[in-house]
Formats: structure tokens, C-alpha cells, sequence
């Protein structure tokens, strides 16, 4: 026998490669562990926090239901939109009208239970978001932005007008203390202790804005896997391919556009139980201004058009960053100066999140959730035998 015929005989055959399914098995129970451990975590935070910090999380979680619902028109569905900020301040108007006593002579108000309240400032800014669907379904890129636009300024109009419902410039309203089922997210009502240490309203509002943000969460994630994002990604890529394919491009965008609003429309209603107020802006530029719409985008940016866990790290920058440097600017003097010219938490993370969008948008288009793909490629790789 020859040496050719005895080395085919003694080589082994080489080993086949597992299932694409097999090996991503254990990656999806690792992340499904990770995601179990950070919301332990997210629990525990109450326990041992004070209030201030408990807080700056609260605002950081209504940026991060903002931001899902921004990330999923403009990075899912394509469709650029400057008009985030409308719909929260729809999303707050609906839910203290709603949820406002009846009888008031100032303002409006329906009575209603605030957590069917919570829910019905969802629908009103789904179905706002809705009625401009025939404008985003006929427009695209920049026009539609610009088009968006007009609906912030649309919202300054309306809360400065429209007194009856919003309270006005001067004074604003406060919203009814939110509870569910009866119980009172608030001081009021029974004592509750966890480890010794007593749940009150800050507290109490933390674990419910942490529902709020894991449904939100969780929703946008099927949605995505499901056969809506795959309709939505589709128009995205190609509108006239995926009308070949039997996907209807307006009912995509409407779709798309009105989902987004109702995230909207959540965060805003959380926004006002945060600030235990509706205020209307007096410019163009406050709570519900173009400076929102424009964080709200950069969120989404940084944290990588179309990933949904992408838009919680971007909020986790954008809305968090200003918590914190607030906090801890007052225990060491920091960014105390006032008036023109000096340097304030906001302004500090304006600058900073201003050099992150330049920076993702030079070196890295697909954001953080981008990096975060190419370091996990990167450790399931084997290591090259020598």
C-alpha cells in the first residue's frame, strides 16, 4: 500500500461543525441569564439608594421608553421623526386630563381611574400619531423630519392655548397621584417594609416605572422578531420590493409612526408623574421642546438605529448623564456657576453627547449596539491553533 493510500486511511475525517442553532443555544441562555441578572439588580437598587438617586433612575427609565418607540420608526421603519416631543406632551395632557377631578372651574377633567388613565394617554397618542400617518406615508427622509417638526411647534401652540387642559404657561396643573388597584404609589395608604427598609413614594414610583420600561421593553422585542418588524424593515430597505412581496408600505408606516407615539405618549404621562406636574413650555424650547426631540434622536443614534436594547444604553447616557453630574455637582461643587456662559450639568452632557453623535457617526454608523455585536463575535470566535 502506498504512503498516499496509508495517510488517507490513518487521517480522521474532520469533525463537522455544530448547528448554526446549537451553537447559538448557549449564547441565548447567556443572555437570557445576563438580562435575569440586571433586572435582580434593578429590583434590589431601592434598598439601597436614597431618594435623589432613585430619582435620576426614574427620569433615565421614561428616556429609555421614549427612546424604544423613537428606534423603532427611525431605525426599524426608516422614517425619520423630529416629533417625539409632541407626543409626549399629548401622552401628559391625556393622562391629567383624564385622571383630573371633575367640577374644577380652571380646568378640565374626567375622573377617571389613573391607571386606566395611563392607559388611555397611550391611545390618544397612538391614535395622534395615526392621524399623521397619510403625511409620513407620502414623505421620506429629511421632508418627513421637517414635516415632524411642525408637530412640536404644533404642541407649543396647543399648551399655551389651550388652558382649559393644560393649566397654561403661568401655573400648569398638577396630575392625580397614580395608583392601581387601589394602592397608592405615594406615601399615603399602608406601610410597606422590604429588608427593614420602608417603601414610600420614591420608591414605590421606581417599581412602577420599572414595569412600565420592562413591558415596554419586552413588547418592542417581540415586535421586532415578529412578522410587523420584518413588514417594517422591509419598507425600510426597499419600498418597492416589499410591495412585491405583498407588504402594504402605508399601512407599515402608519403602523410604525403610531406605535412610536404611543411610547411617546407612555413617556409623557411619566414625565408629568415624575414631575408631579404639567407644565406647558413658554418657548420652543423646555420640556416638550425641540430640544427633547432632538435628545430623544441622539438616544437612539448612540445607542444604534433600530436596536432596542441600543436605545436604553443611549438613554442611559443622554437622560442619565445629567442626573448624575447634578448630584454629584452638588456634593463637590461642581458646575455651581450661574448665568450666561457657565457650565451646568446640562450643558456639560449636552457637550458630551454632542461628541458621542460625531464620534458614532464617523467611526462607528451602527452605535453602541453595534460594538456590543462585534465584541460577542469577537469571544465566540475559537482561538487559531498554531
Amino acid at each position: 500500500m502506498s504512503d498516499q493510500a496509508v495517510s488517507e486511511v490513518d487521517t480522521p475525517p474532520p469533525a463537522a461543525e455544530p448547528p448554526r442553532e446549537a451553537r447559538r443555544g448557549p449564547a441565548r441562555l447567556v443572555r437570557k441569564a445576563a438580562w435575569l441578572a440586571l433586572l435582580v439588580v434593578l429590583l434590589a437598587l431601592p434598598l439601597y439608594l436614597d431618594a435623589a438617586w432613585l430619582k435620576a433612575g426614574q427620569y433615565m427609565m421614561i428616556g429609555a421608553v421614549g427612546a424604544i418607540g423613537l428606534t423603532l420608526v427611525v431605525g426599524q421603519a426608516g422614517q425619520l421623526s423630529l416629533a417625539h416631543a409632541f407626543f409626549l406632551l399629548a401622552g401628559g395632557t391625556a393622562y391629567t386630563v383624564l385622571s383630573g377631578p371633575t367640577g374644577d372651574e380652571r380646568v378640565a377633567g374626567f375622573g377617571l381611574d389613573p391607571g386606566l388613565s395611563l392607559l388611555g394617554a397611550v391611545v390618544v397618542a397612538a391614535l395622534l400619531g395615526l392621524a399623521f400617518a397619510p403625511v409620513a406615508g407620502r414623505l421620506r427622509g429629511i421632508y418627513l423630519g421637517v414635516a415632524s417638526l411642525a408637530l412640536v411647534f404644533l404642541g407649543l401652540y396647543f399648551g399655551q392655548s389651550a388652558e382649559e387642559l393644560t393649566g397654561g404657561t403661568s401655573t400648569g396643573r398638577t396630575p392625580a397621584s397614580f395608583s392601581l388597584f387601589g394602592f397608592p404609589f405615594t406615601n399615603d395608604g399602608p406601610e410597606i417594609s422590604l429588608l427593614g427598609v420602608p417603601i414610600r413614594q420614591a420608591e414605590r414610583m421606581w417599581y412602577l416605572f420599572l414595569l412600565l420600561t420592562v413591558l415596554a421593553f419586552v413588547i418592542a422585542r417581540g415586535a421586532v422578531r415578529g412578522r410587523v418588524g420584518r413588514s417594517w424593515r422591509a419598507v425600510r430597505d426597499n419600498e418597492a420590493a416589499a410591495a412585491v412581496m405583498g407588504v402594504s408600505v402605508l399601512r407599515a408606516k402608519a403602523g410604525a409612526f403610531a406605535v412610536s407615539s404611543a411610547y411617546g405618549g407612555l413617556a409623557g404621562a411619566m414625565t408629568v408623574l415624575w414631575f408631579d406636574i404639567l407644565k406647558p413650555d413658554e418657548s420652543e424650547f423646555g420640556t416638550y421642546g425641540i430640544n427633547v426631540s432632538i435628545a430623544y434622536l441622539a438616544m437612539v443614534i448612540i445607542g444604534g438605529l433600530g436596536s432596542v436594547p441600543g436605545a436604553l444604553v443611549g438613554a442611559l447616557i443622554v437622560n442619565g448623564l445629567p442626573q448624575v453630574l447634578a448630584l454629584y455637582s452638588a456634593d463637590l461643587g461642581w458646575f455651581s456657576g450661574t448665568g450666561d456662559g457657565a457650565l451646568t450639568p446640562i450643558l456639560v452632557s449636552s457637550f458630551v453627547y454632542g461628541a458621542a453623535i460625531v464620534l458614532v457617526v464617523l467611526f462607528e454608523p451602527g452605535g453602541l449596539a453595534a460594538i456590543g455585536r462585534r465584541l460577542t463575535r469577537l469571544r465566540r470566535q475559537p482561538p487559531e491553533e498554531s
